[in-house]
Parts: structure tokens; C-alpha cells; sequence
């Protein structure tokens, strides 16, 4: 079994190795963290106007891209204007 097998059809955010930030639905993962995503979203940070939401639909990552899978708080998570936040996107993870 999966340590993925919790997340399956809960709102995840998945950080990628350079830097991207997706939101998804989790569908399906393998042993190799590849993962699908459906309703998924890039939330593209910047630190001069807010983060843009760019839909992506149903969304597959290769598992050698994911540095990190957390579950989101949908609760919480809806109650964040992120047309009003302005951070540093994410730096590429160098290894």
C-alpha cells in the first residue's frame, strides 16, 4: 500500500523539484509517486501582483518531479484570497 493511499480523492498540493506549486484532486499514484490529478491548478506565485490560478484539468506528473505531496485543508484553503498575496515563487531544487 501506498503512504499516498489517504490523499486518494482529497484536495492535495503538490511542490515539483522547480518550483511549480500544483492543486489537485488526487486520482491515482503508483509506488513511483507518479501521480494524476483532476481539477488541478497552478498556483504561479509573484511578488509584485497576486497568485494566478492557471487550470490544468486532469493533470499527470512524473513521480521524479514531485519534491512534496501535502494534503489541503479545503476549509481553510477557501477562505484564503489569493488574488491578495505576493510572495517569491519557489527556487528550483538543486541536488
Amino acid at each position: 500500500m501506498s503512504a499516498l493511499e489517504g490523499f486518494r480523492d482529497q484536495l492535495v498540493q503538490v511542490i515539483l523539484y522547480d518550483g511549480r506549486v500544483i492543486v489537485g484532486r488526487l486520482k491515482g499514484n503508483d509506488n513511483f509517486c507518479n501521480l494524476i490529478l483532476s481539477d488541478s491548478v497552478e498556483r504561479e506565485y509573484s511578488s509584485d501582483k497576486g497568485v494566478e490560478m492557471i487550470p490544468l484539468g486532469l493533470y499527470m506528473i512524473k513521480g521524479d518531479n514531485v519534491a512534496l505531496v501535502a494534503e489541503v485543508d479545503e476549509d481553510k484553503d477557501a477562505t484564503i484570497d489569493y488574488s491578495e498575496i505576493q510572495a517569491e515563487p519557489l527556487a528550483e531544487v538543486r541536488y
